[in-house]
C-alpha cells in the first residue's frame, strides 16, 4: 500500500514538472494557456465550428440543403464503412490541425481528443464499438513526424471512454501521395494496396476508425475493406475534421 502511495505521489510530481517545463498551448492561438483555463484559452473555445445539422447521413459532412440526407461525395458512391462524424468543420480547425500535425504541437490531442470522445460520445456509443484503430502511418511519415497524430487521437478518446485502442492491427506499407492533391478518383488509387493486416487473427466484431481530416472517405473505404476481409463485421469512422459542404 506505501509502495502504491509513493508511485502515485512520484507520478503526479512528474506530470506537475510536465506541465512547468512543457506547458500546455491553446490549440487556437497556440498561447501559452493559463493553468485554471484547462486546454484551450476561454477567449478561443469558439473559435472552432463544430459540424451540426444538418449533415449527411453516411459520412456527417454538414449540407448546404435541408432537404439532402446525403453530400455529393456519398450520393453515388456505397461506402464500405457503415457510418461516421466528424467533430469540427475542417476551415474552421484548418491552422491548427496543420500545427498539430506538421508543427510538432503533438500535445493538443489531449484538447481534441477529450472534445471528440464528449461532443460524439452518443454516436460512439450507439455503435458500441469493441475497440478504436486510428489511420496508421507509413514508416517514412512516422519517423520524419516523430508521432502518429490519429493514434494520439485515439488513446486519449480510449483513456476517455473506456474504449481499448488498437493501434497494430494494420500497416501502411505505401507511401502514397498526400491525399490533399488529389481528386476523388486519384484518392482511390493512390490508396490500392497501401494497407496490410499484420494481425490476421482479429477477435473485433465492431470498430471505430480514428483520423485527423476526412475528405471524401477514400482511405477510410481501404481501410474498413481489409478489416472486412478478416472477420471484422461493422465498421464506422470519427474524424477530428471534416471538409468543405456537401
Amino acid at each position: 500500500m506505501k509502495k502504491n502511495y509513493v508511485a502515485a505521489k512520484i507520478t503526479k510530481i512528474a506530470a506537475k514538472a510536465a506541465q512547468l517545463l512543457f506547458p500546455a498551448r491553446c490549440p487556437v492561438c497556440d498561447g501559452v494557456v493559463k493553468r485554471k483555463e484547462g486546454l484551450i484559452c476561454t477567449g478561443c473555445r469558439d473559435r472552432f465550428k463544430t459540424v451540426a445539422e444538418p449533415f449527411c447521413f453516411s459520412c456527417g459532412k454538414p449540407l448546404s440543403a435541408e432537404s439532402s440526407q446525403y453530400c455529393n461525395d456519398c450520393a453515388g458512391r456505397l461506402h464500405k464503412y457503415i457510418r461516421g462524424r466528424a467533430l469540427y468543420e475542417y476551415e474552421s480547425a484548418a491552422a491548427s490541425i496543420y500545427r498539430f500535425k506538421y508543427g510538432g504541437r503533438r500535445e493538443y490531442a489531449n484538447f481534441f481528443g477529450k472534445e471528440m470522445a464528449g461532443c460524439l460520445e452518443q454516436f460512439i456509443r450507439k455503435a458500441a464499438p469493441d475497440a478504436l484503430v486510428p489511420v496508421p502511418l507509413s514508416r517514412k511519415r512516422l519517423c520524419r513526424r516523430g508521432y502518429n497524430q490519429a493514434q494520439l487521437l485515439a488513446e486519449v478518446m480510449g483513456e476517455e471512454m473506456g474504449i481499448p485502442v488498437y493501434s497494430h492491427l494494420a500497416v501502411r506499407v505505401r507511401d502514397t501521395l498526400p491525399q490533399k492533391e488529389l481528386n476523388a478518383q486519384e484518392r482511390q488509387n493512390n490508396l490500392k494496396r497501401a494497407f496490410k493486416m499484420i494481425e490476421n487473427d482479429v477477435k473485433l466484431s465492431t470498430i471505430i476508425i480514428i483520423d485527423d481530416i476526412y475528405t471524401t472517405g477514400s482511405t477510410i473505404d481501404a481501410l474498413a475493406e481489409i478489416f472486412q476481409q478478416v472477420g471484422v463485421k461493422k465498421v464506422y469512422f470519427v474524424a477530428l475534421a471534416v471538409g468543405n459542404r456537401g
